[in-house]
């Protein structure tokens, strides 16, 4: 369909050569190199035939230390068909695929005009420019007849249209900005007062957008999507193409302490103002999904005002009486995505699921839901007619490639972008444990270690952020148990009191108790562990954590300190009187700890690490981020000056250009570099183990 054929060829026989080429003679370790440099799968789109599946694949230039993203094909309809590069253009980034409704043509972003613009591509043709905004493009969104085109742009508010000509700059004596309210920072970023991110639809004619665009937020004051993080999941159309509907949240007086984001419709042609369709909840509504026939909108919702880990449950509106239902209230577990069957029958979600993140089909009528997949962490989640789904998997041990289930439930997987990389590299055991926790609840736990290791191994106990989350069977580039268990650790994680996918109560459990149940588990996890498995040497291990993981290393240090041979503490909590006002999201800390700080000090001031520095005593590697303001720097500086002053053996890693997390490849190389050399530091010689070749 969109492959020229000499080009189909060419690519096959490329394609042939490789699968032929000689195999490397063995197995080696695996590096923080071999991590970073992965090819990176996106999310797919699949054409309204079923035939065709179209993605952004991220390959790594080491050399220019950033990643660049081009577009793939790959023919569904052949039986063992091999992806084929569609779009490569040098030092440009081609992302987020959609097909036009005929599946005639492709629509990407692209920044080969110089700002991020929608292109276009059709069989036999060149790309072309769809819009020609003054402003990078965030993001967009098809209707459903190809009429129209949503796209989403960081605007300021007096701004009418994309060009936004109307509005001139403000002068100003200084460099200095001024607010009036939270947020001032959010994420990673200092916040440009009245300037946010906004939705605009434009007229597609002959596949180009036609106008500077019509904003459809009305007088709303908020982003959407929604900050940091939303996207497409937070955008849906009506069948006709009429009626758009978006996720924002408010802002409100203090944005910062507010998780109520509604879902809105309005008109796709700007023609009326965007009509709240949640207003009655004042908690996080969200995800909105429309059913094949127009009549339902699904989305997901939480409960609990301030709490962003409540569980998300899948909710039905009627789009004609407004009568709303909950579909899986019965359902101890928490939507992550949602996605219509084609027939209006059924919806597909993903939920976490006692480690792993499974799909599963919800059945519209009864709420009964069945799980559709099996170990694994699975996502972007895309219905076919047939009666399955295309959707990504990643696990432990590799990285995301697409898959494909049937109506009879049969999986088989379509892609191996990595398979040249990974088969090089000495494979890992993974291995499942658990164990009665704090209360005598079951509690679960992972073993990453060589498959071919010999003798007692020291142990990595990578503790989770979060801290409403999971260590579970997925992969990570950040931290990675593959890679940690790799040089002849073993890496063991545990999902204390506080994780995800063991229902609400468990994960209700860790707020007000930060340092209780969680290091109970962490200590009656690590004894299970090395009953669990006779080669971990426990005696020899150092503990890792980021995030509230972070936290989690400097309680350990004045709570547990004979536990561990060295720490490292990422993004960590320090001081929880300074995180409390510190912090950008103030509605995390005022809900885990029971309320801002000058209401709740004595509770807050119970779990607070700085007031047991006087029993550190244990090697700690410190790392943090300048531009983290989640977990401001000055809290890795205050853990790293705390260490000094007690003549604790220490060292301090600061990025200036990254985030809560590190995310360039060359930096990433370096964290691996600073934690090994840490780790060896303190245990090399202790276990006597080596992995095999």
């Amino acid at each position: 369909m969109l492959i020229p054929g000499a080009m189909k060829k060419l690519l096959l026989a490329s394609l042939a050569a490789l699968a032929l080429a000689p195999t490397a003679a063995s197995a080696r370790t695996m590096t923080a190199t071999d991590l970073a440099t992965l090819r990176r799968i996106g999310a797919p789109a699949v054409s309204p035939d079923g035939r065709w599946a179209v993605y952004q694949l991220s390959e790594t230039d080491l050399a220019a230390n950033r990643r660049r993203n081009d577009l793939f094909v790959l023919d569904l309809a052949a039986r063992g068909a091999a992806p084929m590069r569609l779009m490569a253009t040098p030092d440009v980034n081609e992302t987020s695929p959609a097909f036009s409704p005929d599946g005639r043509q492709i629509y990407f972003l692209s920044s080969k005009s110089g700002k991020q613009q929608v292109w276009r591509l059709e069989r036999g043709a060149k790309a072309v420019q769809v819009t020609d905004a003054a402003t990078d493009i965030s993001g967009f969104s098809l209707s459903p007849d190809g009429q129209r085109l949503a796209v989403w742009a960081d605007l300021d508010l007096r701004c009418r249209t994309l060009g936004c000509t109307e509005v001139k700059p403000t002068e100003k004596t200084g460099s200095g900005r001024t607010y009036d309210q939270l947020f001032v920072q959010h994420w990673d970023a200092w916040a440009e007062p009245g300037v946010r991110s906004r939705i605009f639809t434009l007229p597609l004619v002959n596949g180009k957008a036609v106008g500077t665009g019509t904003p459809v937020g009305g007088t709303l004051i908020g982003d959407a999507p929604s900050k940091p993080f939303g996207g497409n999941e937070e955008i849906a159309w009506s069948p006709d193409g009429r009626t758009l509907f978006f996720t924002l949240r408010e802002a409100g007086r203090i944005e910062s302490t507010s998780t109520n984001m509604d879902i809105f419709a309005v008109p796709a042609d700007g023609s009326g103002a965007p009509v709240n369709l949640t207003a009655g909840n004042q908690a996080t509504d969200t995800l909105p999904a429309v059913s094949p026939d127009g009549k339902w909108l699904a989305y997901a919702a939480m409960a609990r005002p301030g709490f962003e880990a409540d569980r998300q449950v899948l909710q039905l509106r009627n789009l004609a009486t407004g009568e709303t239902r909950a579909l899986t209230q019965g359902w101890d577990r928490s939507v992550g995505s949602i996605a219509w069957a084609p027939d209006g029958r059924s919806l597909l979600v993903t939920a976490q699921e006692v480690l792993d993140h499974p799909a599963f089909r919800v059945d519209v009528r009864t709420g009964k839901v069945t799980r559709l997949t099996k170990e694994g962490n699975v996502g972007n989640v895309l219905p076919l007619r047939s009666g399955g789904a295309v959707y990504t998997l990643n696990s432990l041990t590799g990285p995301d490639d697409l898959y494909r289930i049937d109506a009879k439930g049969r999986s088989a997987r379509l892609t191996e972008v990595n398979a040249d990389k990974l088969r090089d590299l000495d494979p890992v055991s993974v291995e499942r444990f658990s164990f009665a926790g704090a209360g005598g609840d079951k509690v679960w736990g992972q073993i990453v270690k060589p498959k071919a290791a010999r003798g007692k191994l020291p142990v990595a106990f990578l503790v989770h952020g979060g801290p409403q989350s999971s260590f579970g069977n997925s992969w990570s580039y950040r931290w990675n148990p593959m890679l940690f268990a790799s040089p002849g650790y073993a890496a063991v994680t545990v999902d204390f009191h506080g994780s995800t996918g063991y229902g609400q109560a468990f994960t209700d459990s860790i707020s007000g108790d930060w340092g209780g149940k969680p290091l109970q588990d962490l200590q009656l996890g690590l004894a299970a562990a090395a009953s669990e498995d006779r080669q971990l040497d426990t005696a020899n291990a150092c503990a890792l954590g980021a995030s509230y993981g972070g936290y989690m290393m400097n309680w350990i240090e004045g709570n547990w300190p004979d536990a561990f041979k060295c720490i490292v503490n990422h993004d960590g909590v320090f001081d929880l009187r300074a995180m409390t006002y510190e912090t950008e999201e103030l509605w995390f800390t005022e809900w885990d700890l029971g309320g801002p700080y000058y209401e709740n000090a004595a509770a807050i001031e119970r779990w607070n690490p700085v007031n047991h520095v006087t029993k550190w005593k244990t090697p700690m590697l410190v790392v943090h981020s300048e531009k983290d303001f989640r977990i401001p720097v000055t809290q890795g500086l205050a853990a790293f000056t705390a260490l000094q002053r007690r003549n604790i053996p220490s060292r301090l890693l600061v990025f200036p250009d990254e985030n809560h997390w590190v995310l360039k490849p060359k930096n990433s190389i370096q964290w691996y570099g600073e934690v090994f050399s840490w780790l060896d530091r303190w245990l090399k010689g202790g276990g006597g183990a080596t992995a095999a070749r």
